[in-house]
């Protein structure tokens, strides 16, 4: 498909709704007057020209063999043109879309990873939940369905925000090991099988770098809130490496305000009870372990090297170590899995009764192999089924929308969920995902934020890569580390 520009720059936000109808095409581009790579495929011309005192926006959308044509336009006056621009066209081509595919999706012409965040400034700005549920379908086409989703995840997000302590901070420790790699995934990690002689080298680097954090929250006069254990699959480690780690943290930083521990024991095929014991002893209270589907031959198919079995073990073994809150992850959308299927998963994990399930679309990635198969294939015109029926499904049997998030090539257009039941809400995924808190973050691939309020947010990034995080320790990792330090604490004396 080929996107022909004019008299605009808007490139980007178009092209992401255009991918909300074709999340797997691929695209080229072309400005007006340039020749299109190919002029019998699927074309659609967006359009902005000036008109008297008016900019005249314009959509001629050719797909599938049928074309269609959509204006509007905006004063040159407007005091805030080029957004009004940028969003008349996006309506536009989202109305053309709409009517050329037949899809209609939930979320509407929204693109952005955290709707919520928009939820929750209109809710501050004193808008009903029925007054933003009308300005959202008005203004970004969303769905009933959706608002009341978001509405209700941004209520419950409000009781964690109003009890976050001044000046604190989370702490994420990236482990970028796996046992194997999923079919589906394109998080920076590797195996261990291949990455074991690199383990010990990667844990004494990643001690130093713990330490060299802590000593910045003392210096800061900071609170550390939450610790979280992320990857790859931190328990890839073994129980002593994981005990080393968590020595570190106990030994470094001042524990006494944390109000939350989380490890991902994300892979049953991982999780022994020496390694949930070490977890436990030392002060972690929450862990994930993660099924993504209760079929053996869904998991096959998604190179998973575990079975239902195991993960039924692993997660009793987690209930019985006696930790606060036991995650389970599933995935709708996945290859060889049906409607009927997921929901079976659903229904099996849910009579487990963890305290957290967190429901996720499938997002196909240009990393993970499923890429190079093709999303058609994958089930997508079942996801929004599925997702649909978690949500009903999960109310019904007590549990809130505490998190939320979306992904690009999401496929049916759909989101992420956390689910909570009996008040367990993950603290850290909400200071995460609304972006209220500063997390310092360790480790390859990690991503140390800095926030001095929602429109002032730097990021810090290690390498991506354990080997790479190992050669440029000294001169990328360290002067990064006080780059981040200085922006804190500009930000506590009021300078950032």
């Amino acid at each position: 498909m080929t996107l022909v520009f004019s008299g605009h720059s808007f490139r980007y936000e178009l092209e992401a709704v255009c991918k909300l109808f074709f999340p797997v095409v691929s695209f080229s581009f072309a400005t007006d007057g340039e020749a299109i790579p190919d002029p019998n495929g699927d074309i659609i011309f967006l359009t902005r020209s000036i008109s008297g005192e008016r900019a005249e926006l314009s959509i001629r959308s050719r797909v599938s063999g049928s074309e269609l044509k959509k204006s509007a336009s905006v004063p040159l006056d407007d005091p805030d043109y080029e957004h009004s621009c940028e969003l008349g066209l996006c309506r536009l081509l989202f109305e053309c879309l709409r009517e050329q595919t037949k899809i209609t999706p939930g979320w509407g012409m929204l693109t952005g990873v955290r709707p919520v965040k928009l939820i929750s400034r209109l809710r501050a700005s004193g808008l009903s939940d029925s007054e933003i549920a009308e300005l959202m379908d008005k203004r970004y086409f969303v769905s009933a369905e959706k608002v009341c989703l978001a509405c209700a995840t941004a209520a419950n997000q409000e009781k964690v925000i109003l009890n976050m302590p001044p000046k604190s901070v989370s702490l994420y420790v990236s482990i970028p090991f796996c046992p194997s790699r999923c079919s589906y995934c394109s998080f920076v990690s590797q195996t261990v099988r291949s990455f074991y002689k690199l383990i010990p080298d990667y844990l004494d680097r990643l001690c130093d770098e713990l330490r060299f954090t802590a000593q910045t929250v003392r210096s800061l006069g900071l609170t550390l809130d939450t610790v979280y254990f992320g990857g790859g699959t931190p328990t890839s480690l073994e129980a002593d490496q994981l005990l080393r780690i968590m020595n570190v943290i106990n030994d470094s930083f001042d524990l006494s305000a944390l109000r939350e521990y989380t490890v991902e024991a994300g892979r049953p095929d991982t999780v022994t009870p020496e390694k949930l014991r070490v977890i436990h002893k030392n002060g972690g209270d929450r862990v994930s372990v993660n099924p993504q589907t209760m079929s053996d031959s869904v998991l096959e198919a998604i190179g998973r090297k575990h079975t239902v079995a195991q993960f039924l073990d692993a997660y009793l073994l987690a209930k019985s170590e006696g930790f606060k809150a036991v995650n389970v992850d599933l995935i709708a959308g996945l290859p060889k899995d049906s409607f009927g299927g997921f929901c079976d998963s659903l229904d099996r994990v849910i009579g487990l009764n963890p305290e957290n399930i967190t429901v996720h679309a499938l997002s196909i990635k240009r990393a993970a192999d499923l890429m190079h198969t093709g999303g058609e294939d994958l089930g997508g015109s079942q996801v929004s089924e599925m997702i649909a029926y978690s949500e009903r499904v999960l109310s019904d049997c007590g549990y809130s929308p505490y998190y939320l998030y979306r992904q690009k090539n999401q496929l049916g257009n759909q989101e992420n969920v956390g689910w909570e039941k009996g008040g367990n809400v993950g603290i850290y995924n909400v200071n995460m995902m609304e972006e209220i808190q500063t997390v310092l973050a360790v480790g390859a691939g990690a991503s140390t934020k800095t926030v001095a309020s929602e429109n002032n947010i730097k990021r810090f990034y290690n390498p991506k890569y354990p080997l790479e995080y190992l050669k440029r320790f000294d001169e990328t990792v360290i002067p990064r580390k006080k780059e981040a330090e200085a922006a804190l604490a500009a930000i506590l004396e009021g300078r950032a």
